[in-house]
């Protein structure tokens, strides 16, 4: 399997498995943001895994934002709006997804200049 396409399966499964836990206290508690934190942080444990998500996340924004500049990526949007709104777990292979994709583009060659005052080589 090649990396795009693990990247893709790690996607799926970054946005398909925290919502499996997700979707059943969305659908019992509403969009309850107030309520949500809380029973994050209720625990020790529930603060430990939380704190690390959010600092994730935060360093994932931050590499996405580089990375895909410096390559000139679009479309970056895409795996930030992903990272807070599922998490780091599909951000993450989105953001790797698109960028082996954008790897994988033709590149134009870099273009060199002669000065026209130079000798010619011989």
């Amino acid at each position: 399997m090649n990396l795009r396409k693990a990247y893709l399966t790690l996607c799926i499964l970054g946005l398909v498995l925290p919502y499996f836990h997700f979707l059943p206290w969305l659908m019992a508690h509403g969009l309850d943001v107030p309520g949500f934190f809380a029973e994050l942080f209720s625990t020790s444990i529930g603060g430990f895994f939380g704190m690390d998500v959010v600092v994730s996340a935060c360093v994932l924004t931050l590499f996405i934002i580089a990375e895909g500049r410096r390559l000139q990526m679009k479309h970056l949007w895409a795996p930030v709006a992903g990272t807070f709104l599922v998490g780091v777990s599909f951000g993450l292979p989105l953001f790797l997804y698109l960028r082996e994709s954008s790897l994988a583009l033709p590149r134009l060659p870099a273009t060199t200049t002669q000065d026209s005052t130079a000798a010619p080589r011989a």
